[in-house]
């Protein structure tokens, strides 16, 4: 039998080349793999062929399982296998659930470990030549989750509106008509907006526009989730 033990993963934004190698060399030993929808299938070529590999994913509307069952299915194959790999998009603890996950294993006696991923928080807007911090944008910027965990909209977004902090919404896609009303509504409808779809890949789209016409553009280009928002003078600036 080998020792339980569950390693947190986090596969970056999307490209299988922004995997950390740490991460690379996890999904070797993996005896089992859980992953979610935002994991680039290519990088599971780094586990080995002949072991389970179970998607898990969670989207908007749409759920394979529900967390609690996640939960259990870590430590029943840790038991059962050994290693196990939880694979998450991004970096595993930035609105990830990943903490919880590993909250629950440890209470049940097993090993675990986390691998920091790269942040589509970051790395998308970066890819998209967008600097988050700069002297003619914002001296410092705001990650919000753009949905609550029951698919609602974020409370954050309210006072977000307000504020000349650079905001950057993950999950926030499906809610840009309410986020614009909100802008709107505080009289910031010439505010620059940026929305990047599929960040890093190869299939990336992107609409930079502002807060009144970002809702034509998107429609025009079939800009649809998963996507990041970047919102504030920086989505505007001359890009690198």
């Amino acid at each position: 039998m080998k020792r339980p033990k569950i390693t947190l993963v986090g596969a970056g934004p999307g490209d299988p080349e922004l995997l950390s190698l740490a991460g690379a060399r996890a999904l070797e030993t993996a005896d089992v793999v859980l992953y979610d929808a935002l994991v680039n299938p290519a990088i599971l070529a780094y586990a080995k062929k002949n072991i389970k590999k179970i998607f898990v994913g969670k989207r908007a509307g749409c759920h394979s399982y529900v967390q609690d069952n996640i939960n259990k299915m870590l430590v029943d194959f840790a038991n059962s296998y050994g290693h196990v790999v939880r694979l998450k998009g991004g970096d595993p603890y930035i609105f990830g659930r990943g903490s919880e996950e590993l909250q629950f294993a440890k209470s049940k006696n097993i090993e675990t470990s986390v691998i920091p991923g790269v942040s589509s928080a970051i790395a998308v807007a970066e890819l998209a030549g967008i600097s988050l911090i700069n002297k003619n944008g914002s001296s410092d910027f705001w990650v919000i989750t753009g949905s609550t965990k029951d698919g609602g909209l974020s409370r954050d977004l309210y006072l977000a509106a307000k504020l000349d902090q650079t905001v950057v919404i993950l999950m926030g896609i499906q809610h840009i008509e309410k986020i614009v009303e909100l802008y709107k509504m505080e009289g910031r409808g010439s505010l620059p907006i940026a929305i990047i779809q599929n960040g890093s890949l190869d299939n990336q789209r992107m609409v930079f526009s502002t807060i009144e016409t970002v809702l034509h553009e998107i429609a025009d280009k079939q800009v649809l989730t998963p996507a990041i928002l970047v919102i504030g003078k920086s989505a505007a600036i001359e890009r690198c």
